[in-house]
């Protein structure tokens, strides 16, 4: 008797446990009904990045070199004072169409050089980079090193959009109704500037294009924000994964590989089963 009083109330506790969670279920999913929840500055005012169309695109996409030329351009007029490249070697370069005098040329005349140290006394010093050099690093003491952009294209969700659109959304501002529902996010802080393709709304780097014309393009391209944004994302696709033109090859090789295999395994199967009833 006892042993069955037991399993009597283990059941009982058991349905208890039940009602309970479903009597949290139908609070809970009325609650939303009767009170559904408002939406957040994050969800409003945060925009996904735009579309953005380029020639490396889709499985079969190759590089447009001398797009990628005007984005390293680019890079190295207006974003090379603050960030870094520290994963790409100034010879890399050279897959870009840059000869390799140009590229030594464009090594030793980086503002930024090699930091040297002597062994014997201990000290620091700077030397000019060599084609083989890895872009140096920036760093500016008391605020620490800004975000290396060699792999940036990789890191953000969007890649070549999100930096597209971060670039270009500066001129974008929130509306009065944002600002009256979010007061707090809608006013941007001294020393921030209000983003809306970036996570926070509110980002410390400051308008890296300020206008058109702002570097001069050698292949007569117009130099408008719109198409510098546009050319130095497709440059730090390049930066994320310079063997990609390989990697789609070798796929499209496997896969056309994998197809014959195919074929020629189910005609082996054909052959040998021949006359057999299965």
């Amino acid at each position: 008797m006892l042993p069955l009083f037991m399993r009597s109330i283990k059941f009982l506790i058991g349905l208890g446990f039940i009602f309970v969670l479903f009597l949290a279920l139908i609070g809970t999913i009325t609650g939303l009904i009767k009170e559904p929840p408002q939406p957040t500055a994050e969800e409003v005012m945060h925009h996904h990045p735009r579309e953005l169309s380029l020639a490396s695109d889709g499985p079969f996409g190759k590089f447009d070199r001398q797009q990628i030329q005007r984005g390293f351009l680019v890079y190295e007029k207006v974003c090379a004072s603050c960030h870094s490249l520290n994963l790409v070697s100034f010879r890399d370069l050279q897959q870009l169409g840059y000869s390799e005098a140009e590229v030594k040329k464009i090594a030793k005349d980086w503002p930024i050089k090699q930091p040297v140290q002597d062994p014997k006394a201990g000290t620091w010093g700077e030397r000019d980079n060599l084609a083989s050099d890895r872009f140096p690093k920036v760093y500016y003491p008391g605020t620490g090193t800004p975000p290396d952009l060699s792999l940036i294209a990789k890191a953000r969700h969007g890649g070549a959009s999100y930096v597209y659109s971060l670039l270009t959304g500066y001129d974008e501002k929130p509306s009065a109704e944002h600002v009256k529902q979010f007061p707090d996010f809608a006013k941007t802080p001294d020393g921030m500037y209000f983003n809306p393709y970036f996570a926070n709304l509110n980002i410390s780097m400051p308008p890296p294009l300020t206008g058109d014309d702002q570097v001069t393009y050698s292949d007569g391209t117009r130099a408008t924000k719109d198409q510098m944004a546009k050319d130095v994302a497709a440059f730090l696709v390049w930066t994320a994964e310079p063997t990609m033109e390989r990697r789609h090859a070798a796929g499209v090789a496997v896969v056309l590989f994998l197809l014959i295999a195919t074929g020629l395994a189910y005609g082996a199967y054909l052959t040998v089963w021949r006359g057999v009833k299965h």
